[in-house]
């Protein structure tokens, strides 16, 4: 059964005229991703969906969106107590399983795409790095996460903040098998 964000895959392959083996080498990656997103049988995680975004040219936010409303996204202290449970985006990779709860769902046209992400480790040792146009910020909120960017490493606690070109190779991932929780702004051009 496919999901909303893979509807919303197909919805605009299909405007674009394009197959999936189009989109897969648009975004140079294996038709069978294409197909798990679209399908809901692969969580979806940034990277790939970044480059999917790019080869349709929308925003990362019009995949994750519901609606379409022009005014303020408002998020209360009630709904960011929720953080934990919402999952909006899921990713399981050797980073460890990231929680996406977005920001500004909702409000098209935006250029930012603010996320509060939690990272549950995995126990994985094998790290991927993957590069992407755009750029990210991420502020620590609760424990403590690793940035890899390129062959440089960064801790990251609570209350210190990354800026970095997305475009290099990185991750985020897990420290010392400790859960975290931080903020992230992608900005990804269209």
């Amino acid at each position: 059964m496919a999901s909303k964000l893979g509807q919303k895959i197909v919805t605009l392959r299909n405007a674009h005229h394009i197959s999936q083996q189009d989109l897969a080498d648009r975004c140079d990656c294996d038709v069978e991703v294409i197909r798990g997103l679209e399908d809901g049988a692969l969580p979806p995680s940034l990277a790939p969906l970044i480059k999917v975004t790019r080869a349709l040219g929308v925003r990362l936010g019009t995949l994750m969106d519901d609606a379409d409303d022009e005014g303020p996204v408002y998020v209360s202290g009630d709904q960011m107590e929720e953080v934990t449970r919402l999952t909006s985006l899921e990713t399981s990779s050797d980073a460890g399983d990231l929680r996406y709860f977005s920001l500004a769902a909702g409000r098209p046209s935006r250029h930012m795409d603010p996320f509060v992400i939690t990272i549950d480790p995995s126990g994985e040792l094998d790290h991927k790095l993957v590069g992407h146009e755009g750029e990210e910020w991420l502020y620590g909120l609760e424990g403590e996460f690793e940035v890899q960017y390129g062959n440089e490493h960064y801790l990251i606690k609570p209350g210190e903040s990354i800026y970095y070109d997305s475009i290099v190779p990185h991750q985020v991932r897990a420290y010392n098998q400790q859960q975290a929780k931080f903020l992230a702004v992608v900005y990804t051009p269209v």
